[in-house]
């Protein structure tokens, strides 16, 4: 099955804050697989819903989605009740990589370094929330603690700045993070597969901006990605070590990418697992594939192929 042509529903675009690049993401999927001969419908669940894809009666889904209802385990279950098989992570390491605190918290079980942190919620007490982000001390990072793609997100040099910060996070998440801000180099490494995962080579971002945020994500010109990362060779196998062992903490499936900080001393700190990453045109994981000598629809292909494993 997994070497043949296979009928394949490419699932993109959908309702969440990231829509736009899951359909960029979307359109080199699709233009891959069709180059792999596959026979390839197109589904927006925000469009087409549940129907479309029954009738479309697929061998395998082919998720390229990003953000929540996407990214967050609520298609993979849909695609477990049709007994459809599906690329990525399953429901639980979806749901728990999309929740930062809950992800955070299986980092420090599975003694995979994370950097110190604190959760707040929208009804929280404000000053006890100031007290207790103070504690962390500045600068400190505010994230939603249910969303991707660096939405929402504050890096608080000052205390005045907090109540703003915490205003936008809730935004989009009655519950926020607030994690302790590490200052070095910002590296991701993509990982492909699920029993016996392998790391591709640590990538460095050198975002445009103050850090890697939307625009440097989703803009060409944005950010500049350095493979190998300019870090020492110890530092570089230690990433692609703890970028294996947080997805398995996770329990995730076929890819992922690791997203971390690497500080001048050396020490390495998990930010957050992507459980599935953008496959646009400027997106990491196929530049760091490149690197490893894999082309784009060779990716694609070991994606599709991961959906059956077990």
């Amino acid at each position: 099955m997994t070497h043949s042509k296979m009928k394949v529903a490419l699932l993109q675009g959908g309702s969440s804050s990231e829509r736009e690049v899951s359909l960029k993401s979307g359109a080199q999927v699709e233009a891959a697989l069709r180059r792999l001969g596959h026979d390839v419908t197109v589904i927006d669940p925000a469009r087409d819903g549940v129907e479309m894809l029954v009738e479309s009666r697929p061998d395998v889904a082919f998720i390229a989605l990003h953000g929540r209802y996407g990214e967050d385990g609520c298609v993979q279950g849909a695609l477990e009740m049709l007994g459809i098989p599906y690329t990525g992570s399953g429901v639980l390491a979806s749901s728990v990589a999309m929740d930062k605190t809950v992800s955070k918290t299986l980092f420090v079980a599975a003694n995979v370094p994370t950097p110190p942190y604190i959760v707040v919620r929208r009804s929280d007490d404000a000053e006890l929330t100031r007290e207790r982000a103070l504690s962390i001390g500045l600068p400190f990072v505010v994230k939603p603690s249910s969303q991707g793609s660096t939405v929402g997100i504050t890096i608080v040099r000052e205390t005045a700045t907090l109540a703003n910060a915490l205003g936008l996070a809730f935004r989009y998440d009655p519950e926020a993070l607030i994690e302790k801000y590490i200052a070095g180099v910002e590296v991701t490494v993509g990982v492909l597969g699920t029993r016996t995962p392998r790391a591709l080579p640590t990538l460095e971002i050198v975002p445009k901006n103050e850090f890697y945020d939307w625009d440097s994500k989703y803009t060409p010109g944005g950010s500049e990605h350095i493979i190998p990362a300019r870090i020492p060779e110890a530092s570089r196998a230690e990433c692609e070590k703890l970028a294996v062992e947080a997805h398995m903490s996770l329990k995730c499936r076929g890819y992922s990418r690791v997203d971390m900080i690497v500080e001048p001393s050396g020490q390495t700190w998990v930010i957050e697992v992507n459980t599935l990453p953008g496959l646009t045109q400027v997106s990491l994981l196929p530049d760091a594939a490149k690197a490893e000598g894999i082309s784009f629809d060779q990716l694609i292909q070991v994606i599709l192929n991961s959906a059956f494993d077990e």
